[in-house]
């Protein structure tokens, strides 16, 4: 924790949330506004769905990739630089989608958008850790997941619009602005919140003794794991969407919007009650609550899909619960992840968002294509992922027993 955190931010504690949740919001606007163009796209481009697939695979290889260096970076060069430099990659990446002519291009920028977007949700997990201690950091956490939650609900809205009135090159357009308001409001806003004395030398070697004790740590790759891979119980309904909405719940794409208002009024609300039992129940109980709920939900989603046809008058309930769990258990397990290694936050940070988005990235090149056009693999594939996360967490439980007490 910084010495000097009580002067590096003036305002209010729910004002530098926004911020941050700002820079986190960055990821669900650069997926989440673009599916409802997925068909247009591929119409416009003479693309095939598998490559419209691969417009998605190349953004969250891109990003797990790069999401290794943010922290490390900015343990050594500071909070702000990686910041900055990450929103300005993004802004003109965004220019190249809106500007490209064929596939292969646009596959090109995607990726480039995903190796810069990473910075923001990295580095902000790195700066609360910065400014507060671990209680009010996850009130912090959880208050700055309540506000990134808005973005993914009004994205697919924003898109459908921006392809019906407009052009589906208007939604990268959209994104362009994004990236540029974002700059200019952490230029001016975003205080250096790592300390001089905090910062680690930038060397190869240095950075692979780093990685080496973290990957090496099995209490980390297990909390990583169940922090990151239940995430995609509920993502691999969002990267399915164009299909699970349009062929199976027959919606439009000017109402793919409902799944995502879903989704994240679950995110929101287990964020609100995270941030609430912050400091009055150990984290372990805020998890079980978590995984608990998740398991719950998975195991009736399949049940209900199994015995009945899908439909859109109960498809969706399913994922706004499961939201919930996953939001209320989260900022718990990271937490309990940066401070693991409290002296290389920053390549915490950076290393669990790596897995959680290589986890992403099978997902979205493997997984989804192969489920997506059937309600009862999807719930299947759903409650599968859950459980990679649960068995991760129960086996750390058990052999390391002090660990979130």
């Amino acid at each position: 924790m910084n010495p000097n955190a009580k002067t590096l931010w003036p305002g209010p504690q729910w004002l530098f949330s926004v911020l941050l949740a700002l820079l986190g919001m960055l990821g669900p606007f650069s997926i989440d506004t673009y599916l409802p163009a997925f068909a247009g796209i591929a119409q416009s481009l003479g693309a095939s769905t598998i490559q419209m697939q691969q417009t998605l695979s190349a953004y969250l290889f891109g990003f797990a990739f790069m999401s290794l260096f943010h922290g490390s970076l900015s343990d050594g060069w500071g909070r702000r630089p990686v910041v900055l430099w990450g929103l300005a990659v993004f802004t003109l990446a965004s220019i190249g989608c809106a500007l490209s002519e064929t596939i292969g291009q646009l596959i090109f920028f995607r990726a480039l958008q995903g190796l810069s977007t990473g910075a923001g949700i990295v580095v902000s997990r790195a700066v609360i850790r910065d400014m507060y201690a671990p209680a009010q950091a996850q009130k912090v956490m959880s208050q700055v997941t309540l506000f990134f939650g808005i973005a993914p609900a009004i994205a697919p809205l924003i898109g459908g619009w921006l392809l019906i009135h407009m052009t589906w090159q208007a939604i990268f357009w959209f994104l362009t602005g994004v990236g540029v308001f974002l700059w200019l409001a952490n230029y001016f806003y975003l205080p250096e919140t790592l300390h001089l004395d905090h910062r680690q030398p930038i060397h190869v070697k240095h950075l692979l003794k780093g990685y080496w004790k973290l990957g090496s740590d099995p209490r980390f790759l297990l909390l990583a794991l169940a922090s990151g891979v239940p995430f995609n119980g509920m993502f691999l309904y969002i990267l399915s969407a164009p299909v699970f909405l349009g062929e199976i719940l027959h919606l439009q794409p000017q109402n793919f919007f409902w799944c995502f208002i879903v989704t994240i009024a679950g995110i929101m609300g287990g964020a609100f009650v995270s941030g609430k039992l912050a400091g009055k129940k150990r984290p372990i109980e805020q998890i079980r609550y978590g995984f608990m709920i998740m398991l719950s939900v998975g195991l009736l989603n399949l049940l209900a899909n199994i015995l009945f046809t899908a439909h859109v008058s109960w498809s969706l309930f399913p994922l706004g619960l499961f939201s919930f769990g996953w939001a209320l258990m989260v900022p718990a397990v990271t937490l309990l992840v940066l401070d693991l290694h409290p002296e290389r936050r920053g390549m915490s940070s950076s290393l669990q968002m790596f897995i959680s988005s290589a986890a992403n990235g099978i997902v979205a090149g493997l997984l989804a294509p192969l489920v997506m056009h059937s309600a009862l693999a999807l719930a299947f594939a759903s409650l599968m992922l859950m459980g990679i996360g649960l068995v991760a967490w129960i086996y750390m439980r058990r052999t390391w027993k002090e660990i979130g007490v």
